[in-house]
């Protein structure tokens, strides 16, 4: 059975300081929850930059760079299912970004999507593939297995009906580049994520899961409503429909993440309400 897991990105407000760090994956711990997902922009000291752009991005980074993750992660009994980086960082130095997740206890560093970043360009998405393969060889050599996170943008339309993702899926190599797929994201673009879910198949190593749908404490000033992430089971996409998929393709870890609309303003009881749905069907 996957994992449970949830993203270090979900809980970056609430892990400033040693005892909030680990008061939140005893919480997580004892919601069901066997693993998390770590952020190398949260497990090192990062710059002012850095935090404006990612809480600019709806993914407040916090001040918990300086703490000892590994200590508190082994202390909680938590598996790390994959540590986040980026490419220019595994460009850089394969090796460092190996040990790293080693370190950890994971076999896999997941690239995600990067700023300012020409998806609808095609030249750049066969370029792209092409670094993707390459440093997916260069972390094999060290060990660990490289994936790709998506986004919306990725369906960007390059030629005809071809979309960006068309391109990373066709032209990289399985052998050193597989997925990570958040559903939430694609249904935000207005794809079909179980249509992706299947095409993907067993390349599909990790599933980024949240719901989607829209939450009013009184009366709509009009009938068009804004969606946004919601608590499993809560919102409208078809999650039970996308579970079966998902373990049908063999996926290794079921990770929450959700940045923003938490009920209460809390991250802590959102990963507990979901937790329901996650114990339920994982």
């Amino acid at each position: 059975m996957p994992i449970k897991a949830v993203q270090q990105f979900m809980l970056g407000s609430v892990m400033n300081n040693e005892a909030q760090a680990r008061d939140v994956l005893q919480k997580m711990k004892e919601a069901g929850y066997g693993g998390i997902e770590l952020c190398g922009f949260m497990i090192h000291p990062t710059g002012l930059m850095v935090r404006l752009m990612t809480k600019a991005a709806g993914m407040p980074v916090g001040k918990g760079g300086k703490l000892d993750w590994k200590g508190i992660v082994k202390d909680s009994g938590l598996q790390v299912v994959s540590l986040h980086t980026d490419l220019g960082s595994v460009e850089r130095d394969a090796a460092t970004v190996a040990a790293e997740a080693k370190e950890f206890g994971t076999k896999y560093a997941v690239i995600t999507g990067m700023y300012r970043f020409a998806y609808g360009d095609e030249a750049v998405i066969h370029d792209l593939a092409a670094r993707l393969n390459k440093a997916g060889e260069a972390l094999k050599k060290g060990g660990v297995d490289l994936l790709y996170h998506n986004h919306n943008c990725e369906l960007q339309r390059v030629s005809g009906d071809k979309r960006a993702y068309d391109i990373l899926l066709e032209e990289t190599d399985p052998a050193f580049v597989n997925f990570e797929f958040d559903s939430y994201w694609f249904a935000d673009g207005g794809a079909n994520p179980l249509t992706w879910m299947e095409r993907l198949g067993a390349r599909m190593k990790l599933w980024h899961i949240n719901d989607r749908g829209t939450r009013l404490s009184g009366p709509a000033m009009t009938p068009i409503l804004n969606s946004d992430s919601m608590e499993l089971g809560t919102g409208n996409l078809p999650l039970e429909a996308l579970a079966q998929q998902a373990k049908a393709n063999g996926i290794e870890a079921v990770i929450l993440e959700s940045h923003r609309n938490w009920i209460d303003k809390s991250p802590v009881k959102s990963l507990e309400l979901s937790a329901k749905w996650l114990n339920r069907h994982f």
